[in-house]
């Protein structure tokens, strides 16, 4: 029987479907891991209600943990608590800088100020406006660098 840490570690293969150099895991998804009698248990937070991506999510983690020879697996998906970008893990705000995107600011955001501004993750420059609160998915928005000129996507402050 595998341990907590091993599941962990084989959950790090199955990556966001959306921003493929980031893990469930790292994306703070992953709420929990457990074993009891032999299944393993997984607790999931999706970052929005209603996410498409749920269901292929799902069949990813299923499909990681079988090739571990893990096959007794039951997933929770729960909202009693929502999901928040400070569950980003700092491997995966890299993750995102380095794939281009802004990583969302952290902590509880109260100042609209410090949602409008964003550091450019091509040359880190703070000289930068929101331009479109709806990026590519839900969970970005555009912005806009004046330093190097170049339009980027935020991951949203939720």
């Amino acid at each position: 029987m595998p341990t907590v840490p091993e599941i962990y570690q084989w959950l790090e293969e199955v990556k966001d479907p959306e921003i493929p150099v980031l893990s469930l895991v790292d994306l703070g998804v992953i709420t929990s891991v457990a074993i009891h009698g032999g299944q393993v248990q997984i607790e999931m937070t999706p970052t929005f209600v209603g996410c498409p991506a749920l269901d292929l999510m799902q069949q990813e983690i299923t499909e990681a943990l079988a090739r571990h020879h893990v096959h007794d697996v039951h997933i929770a998906v729960q909202y009693h608590v929502p999901w928040s970008s400070d569950r980003i893990s700092e491997k995966g705000r890299r993750a995102l800088r380095e794939f281009g995107l802004a990583p969302p600011a952290p902590g509880l955001v109260s100042d609209l100020d410090i949602l409008e501004k964003a550091t450019c993750p091509r040359c880190q420059g703070n000289n930068t406006e929101l331009r479109n609160l709806f990026g590519a998915t839900r969970c970005r928005s555009i912005h806009y660098c004046h330093d190097c000129r170049e339009a980027f996507e935020q991951f949203k402050t939720l």
